[in-house]
């Protein structure tokens, strides 16, 4: 098995493979689809090589795949390679016309398997920009050579080889990265802990309307893995322990070990979710083929044009809903207050952030049973608390927690996130929540590991935080360290602020105002106050005070 120092060394040598040629951040455009494809063509050969035990015969197999692809309905292997796409061919092609030869591959792979139509053949390894090639011929073959020295078949790696190539290439350059990086990509360990806090049960549907490459998604499909294949060692394990993998003393792996396939009598989860960016969309699509997962992933604009209604026109709704959608996003008023899809009934937010219009985009996707939890900046839950008048998102929290939605809130540590420095929040909705007229404020700030050049969270701290969410200590027992209960009563005499470190001190020190949060607030007042000239104009007019 490739462990994780291996595949990151690796990695590290293909990226210096194409070093020049191509900015750091646009490594992992060009590494991922090939380690795809390689991760395609040897799974291919696994397969072949297994039906050629069974066929009696290389040749024959060939034989009847050849007559099935001809046939148009391929069942003997899942994906069929054109003999031109496989790495042996790729691998032994010379230097010269080779961005060609991968190009024209992964159309064809594309051609063969409808499927990865726009998830494959996403990248043009033969481009120019400014008539000069993007990556020569020689770089690309120079990088062949070092994505030649591991297979990444059935039995060399985990199915989270992409994810994990793909978390590696942003860590590494996220400084080159900048603020788009973490548009789309959520720190494995967070979401983990979201798919702990979620706990997704068999069948259920779960919903990522912002699903960037799909991990928070893959994270629930794993969790589902974990919780039963630990139960089966559970109940299994007086019988025989001979050829079961020990679990983890942890409650909370960061990877799942070993298995990462349901047991037959356990209904998977249904997945769905929706990204803008296409190449982004791309990698979805990769992820959830390479895990083996059923998903539903769509292109599209989900705050303006939302991929999943019915044949009504109304948003389809799921059990569970898992986001970290872009932070303080700018949309315009118009698109709140003209909404056909009737989603932002308790409020339209400022332009300045799209927070709570987020949000409640999530909530009209949840059912009767619906839980959701979403990764926000800290001013999420505080923005407009202690202003005079009205204040639009203060006024939507407002009626989340007389609605009694909120169920908790976890303020993270500062520098998880690969666009800020910025602390952020997970905040959990539940529409059942079974303690009514409580939330739960855990003040996490302090639970991390010191690294470079991110903070992240241990097993440890992810066991910690999870623990105190499903043991809700209650009564005598409602306060520690690290988390407090409150009632929605109290949160209306705090003028419905929810940020945890206001109710749950951890250091002693002062909360410190992050500059990004301050220039959202300073576009918020802004807003309101361009809101209340108009509104003053227009009496005046009325009086016939003012032209």
């Amino acid at each position: 098995m490739l462990d994780i120092p291996t595949l990151e060394t690796w990695l590290w040598e293909a990226a210096c493979a194409i070093r020049g040629p191509v900015d750091a951040p646009k490594f992992k455009d060009y590494i991922l689809p090939l380690v795809f494809l390689k991760r395609l063509s040897d799974v291919f050969d696994d397969e072949i090589a297994r039906l050629s035990t069974e066929y009696s015969g290389r040749d024959l197999v060939l034989h009847l795949l050849e007559q099935e692809r001809q046939s148009g309905q391929v069942h003997l292997v899942r994906f069929y390679l054109p003999e031109n796409a496989r790495w042996q061919a790729i691998r032994q092609h010379g230097v010269s016309g080779l961005g060609q030869f991968l190009t024209d591959a992964v159309r064809d792979i594309a051609r063969e398997n409808p499927s990865l139509q726009g998830v494959i053949n996403m990248v043009d390894f033969n481009a120019t920009a400014a008539g000069q090639r993007i990556i020569p011929d020689d770089h690309l073959s120079k990088l062949i050579d070092v994505l030649s020295r591991h297979r990444l078949g059935l039995q060399d790696v985990e199915p989270d080889i992409l994810g994990r190539a793909y978390e590696y290439l942003l860590r590494k350059f996220a400084e080159g990265q900048g603020q788009s990086a973490g548009e789309f990509y959520t720190p494995g360990e967070v979401a983990i802990l979201m798919a702990h806090l979620l706990d997704p049960q068999p069948g259920m549907t779960v919903y990522d309307p912002t699903c960037g490459s799909g991990g928070l998604l893959i994270k629930c499909h794993l969790r589902l893995v974990e919780k039963f294949t630990t139960e089966k060692f559970t109940t299994e394990n007086t019988e025989s322990t001979e050829n079961l993998e020990k679990p983890s003393v942890s409650s909370v792996p960061s990877v799942v070990k070993k298995n990462t396939t349901l047991p037959p009598r356990v209904a998977p989860l249904r997945l769905f979710g929706q990204e803008i960016n296409p190449t982004t969309f791309a990698m979805a699509r990769m992820n959830v083929i390479i895990h083996d997962m059923q998903a539903d992933i769509r292109i599209g604009d989900t705050m303006r044009h939302p991929a999943f209604v019915d044949a009504a026109g109304r948003l389809q709704t799921f059990d569970r809903v898992t986001a970290n959608p872009m932070w303080n996003q700018k949309f315009p008023v118009e698109i709140y207050e003209n909404d056909p899809y009737e989603r932002f009934t308790l409020g339209a937010p400022p332009s300045s952030s799209a927070d709570w219009g987020w949000l409640q985009h999530m909530l009209a996707s949840l059912n009767e049973r619906g839980k959701m939890a979403v990764v926000l900046d800290t001013g999420a839950v505080s923005r407009g608390s202690g202003n005079q008048g009205s204040n639009r998102e203060r006024d939507i929290r407002k009626a989340f927690v007389e609605r009694d939605l909120i169920e908790a809130v976890i303020l993270l540590p500062e520098n998880l996130f690969y666009n800020t420095t910025a602390p952020g929040i997970i905040l959990v909705v539940n529409r059942r929540k079974p303690r009514r007229g409580e939330i739960l404020l855990i003040n996490a700030s302090q639970q991390f590991a010191k690294g470079r050049p991110k903070n992240y969270l241990t097993e440890e701290h992810i066991t910690r935080i999870a623990d105190i969410y499903h043991q809700w200590r209650v009564g005598a027992n409602n306060h520690s360290p690290l988390h407090t209960i409150i009632t929605t009563d109290e949160a209306a005499r705090n003028d419905y602020n929810l940020s945890p470190s206001r109710y749950v001190s951890t250091n002693g020190k002062e909360e410190v105002l992050p500059l990004e949060e301050a220039v959202v607030r300073l576009q918020e007042a802004e807003e309101e106050r361009a809101e209340a000239d108009r509104e003053l104009s227009q009496i005046l007019q009325k009086l016939g005070l003012w032209r």
